[in-house]
């Protein structure tokens, strides 16, 4: 008998602090060579989140600069931006304000998939002092709630100013994710080993 093989889910990654220049010069360029690689669906959705007046085309050009400049990527391969592009969209609003993750919910609900059903992961590249209040707002607004796929946090350095404060910030993140959906990262730990591994992928491309 033949085994059913479930279709992946969609996935959507929320930036948080999109305009910032962490985004267009890492994040972004990152994840295009993830899908330049294979390693992550060309139909995955970017929502870039924060409170700067941007569109969506403002957003994606500002991206794509961003990209082409600090892509460590082959220019052929750069090519497949336009892949990428129409995934990308903007939302302006404030980070304490409730009606930013209404907001933010419809976005993701309109991705043409029931979002409790789609994977979720948010990435807070924004100052530390904002850390609490977005995930405080996550969880009020549901948005944190797992459902039947999975929901993730990225925590960017720095994760505390010392132990004291460190623990604060575990004690604030336990009370809506559970601990197998945070992750804390330091994006230039092992970063040279990342980019020996894209760049081993590329070259069979």
């Amino acid at each position: 008998m033949a085994v059913r093989k479930e279709a992946p889910k969609r996935t959507s990654i929320v930036i948080f602090g999109a305009s910032g220049d962490l985004t267009s010069r890492k994040i972004i360029p990152a994840l295009h060579s993830l899908m330049c690689a294979g390693l992550v669906p060309k139909s995955t959705q970017i929502i870039g989140v924060a409170r700067s007046p941007l569109t969506d085309d403002a957003f994606r050009d500002r991206l794509s600069k961003g990209m082409a400049k600090n892509s460590r990527l082959p220019p052929g391969v750069k090519k497949q931006w336009p892949s990428l592009a129409p995934n990308l969209s903007y939302l302006a609003g404030d980070y304490d304000d409730p009606k930013t993750y209404r907001l933010l919910a419809g976005m993701l609900s309109n991705s043409g998939k029931d979002p409790v059903k789609a994977n979720h992961l948010f990435y807070l590249s924004t100052p530390p002092q904002l850390f609490p209040i977005i995930v405080k707002q996550l969880g009020s607004s549901g948005l944190a709630r797992p459902g039947s796929a999975w929901t993730r946090i990225i925590i960017e350095k720095p994760f505390g100013r010392d132990r004291k404060s460190a623990r604060k910030l575990n004690v604030q993140l336990h009370a809506v994710f559970n601990e197998g959906q945070v992750y804390r990262i330091d994006h230039y730990l092992g970063k040279e080993y990342t980019v020996s591994v894209l760049k081993s992928n590329l070259s069979r491309l």
